[in-house]
């Protein structure tokens, strides 16, 4: 839907100040109040330069495509200004990161981590394998994920996405654009961009979440970041060292089910990881009341089930540590260069 700058400048009242909901160094976000009353987000970009008006586009036409509860709504765009302003659905709550990164104690239980994974996992499903030209989120961080008053996550800024064309199976050389600490490593080397490498930022958002520690500044007593020390205790069966407290408290064994998925997700190779529909199922399984009481299953049926989403089972992740072990001497070589010490 189009509408007029008259219209967002009086929803706006002129981009006041006092409308302001943030931003960063490209843009900022105001809040506004339409003439039917709707409350939107409005997106104004600070510069005028052609990536910017190359990204906003890119915004508009991805999003215009697209329907899905855990993905945030584009109202509308003005088309009058050099750089296209963008009205999304106004999500009231803030951000992922700033419930998780915050000094109020037991903010965000256990059960709302995990089902807001879930459903940021059902998004990223949907847009790599629900609509007619798949897309690529390539930004998946928690600042762009929203949460309303239910806590129910949105996944938001679009300006970095990419279409995958379906003939291409081996995905986009595009120039390197994410985040440091959520980028997948085979991506930063090459430029190829393709569905993994958002299950690889995925695998990112999953270890901040059971952890409570941000991937950009984290560093061990070793020097090594977030993901090398989350999967190296991981395969030392010593997780308890960097988990978060109350993930321990409330999570019990779902937080060893979620660990397994995560280190998973952050496979080096791209070909060994799970796809995003895989790693839907897997948090769906997680939150079905029959599947929680795991403590009385055989582990004939933990293979059986494990097998219908592509993860090891516990019985199987003994055998596998050993080549975890590998994969964090490989990883280490090839990550110094993207994570600075």
């Amino acid at each position: 839907m189009l509408i007029s700058l008259e219209e967002l400048e009086k929803a706006t009242n002129n981009f006041d100040q006092a409308r302001k909901l943030g931003g960063g160094g490209h843009g900022t976000v105001y809040k506004g109040i339409m003439l039917d009353l709707h409350v939107v987000a409005i997106k104004k970009s600070n510069i005028v330069v052609k990536r910017e008006i190359d990204e906003f586009i890119n915004e508009v036409a991805i999003l215009s495509q697209i329907n899905h509860r855990n993905i945030v709504k584009l109202r509308g765009c003005c088309l009058e200004t050099e750089v296209p302003l963008l009205a999304y659905e106004f999500i009231s709550n803030g951000t992922l990161a700033d419930h998780l990164h915050t000094e109020e104690r037991g903010s965000l239980p256990w059960k709302d981590r995990l089902r807001i994974t879930s459903e940021t996992g059902k998004a990223l499903a949907y847009l790599h394998s629900a609509i007619s030209v798949p897309v690529i989120h390539r930004d998946i961080k928690p600042s762009n994920i929203l949460l309303d008053d239910a806590l129910t996550a949105k996944v938001s800024d679009f300006g970095a996405s990419r279409y995958i064309i379906p003939l291409d199976q081996t995905g986009t050389t595009t120039a390197v654009q994410g985040t440091i600490g959520y980028l997948d490593p085979m991506y930063y080397y090459n430029g190829r961009l393709t569905e993994s490498s958002d299950v690889y930022s995925f695998g990112v958002l999953l270890v901040e979440l059971l952890t409570r520690r941000k991937p950009s500044v984290y560093r061990s007593s070793e020097g090594d970041g977030l993901v090398m020390q989350f999967v190296a205790l991981h395969a030392e069966g010593e997780l308890d060292k960097i988990l978060d407290p109350q993930v321990i408290e409330e999570g019990g064994s779902e937080v060893k089910e979620v660990a397994t998925l995560a280190v998973e997700c952050l496979k080096l190779r791209a070909d060994e990881r799970p796809t995003m529909r895989q790693v839907e199922m897997a948090l769906e399984a997680l939150q079905t009341p029959k599947k929680r009481v795991r403590d009385n299953l055989t582990e004939e049926t933990d293979e059986k089930e494990y097998a219908a989403t592509g993860f090891p089972s516990t019985s199987q992740q003994a055998k596998t540590n050993e080549a975890s072990r590998c994969y964090i001497q490989e990883e280490e070589f090839l990550l110094s260069a993207a994570y600075p010490r």
